[in-house]
């Protein structure tokens, strides 16, 4: 008797099956683009700082460099060194508020300055009017250096 009972029943029809089989194929497919998307977005940031803008003043018998830099990449960006004409400054000379008299100086920490994505900053770099033979209208290479081996160049003219 219990042979003939199973033997009655009936299953699922096969076109059902294939339905049923390619909704949890898509939902599985999708699952694991999202999953991927979200590991591959962990691994694929980047900075990318750019120079907007450069200018130079002058102040007395010296130059005030002014850079406005911005983050437009994903990740943050650590600057810590800066190059004038590809020569590096000294040690001493980071973080300065004003010009060092024979020497150039600039405000950015000897120990890096972030720069988060999105994120504006204006960096100066003081050039004393003693430092090498500068003059007006003599144009620099300022280089600035990041933490990640990125270097951001931008050529000012001194007025």
């Amino acid at each position: 008797m219990k042979l003939s009972k199973l033997k009655d029943r009936k299953a699922i029809s096969p076109v059902i099956a294939t339905v049923i089989l390619v909704a949890v194929a898509i939902t599985i497919a999708v699952a694991v683009a999202y999953w991927m998307g979200g590991i591959a977005g962990q691994y694929t940031k980047f900075e990318k700082v750019e120079i907007q803008t450069g200018y130079s003043t002058k102040v007395g018998a010296n130059w005030d460099v002014t850079l406005e830099l911005k983050n437009s990449g994903t990740a943050d960006a650590t600057l810590n060194r800066v190059f004038v004409n590809d020569k590096p400054l000294l040690q001493a000379n980071y973080g300065a508020s004003a010009v060092v008299l024979g020497a150039v100086s600039t405000d950015i920490a000897y120990a890096g300055t972030t720069l988060t994505s999105g994120q504006p900053l204006t960096v100066h770099v003081w050039i004393s009017g003693t430092y090498g033979t500068l003059s007006s209208g003599t144009t620099v290479s300022i280089k600035v250096h990041s933490a990640g081996g990125m270097d951001y160049i931008k050529l000012i003219e001194l007025v």
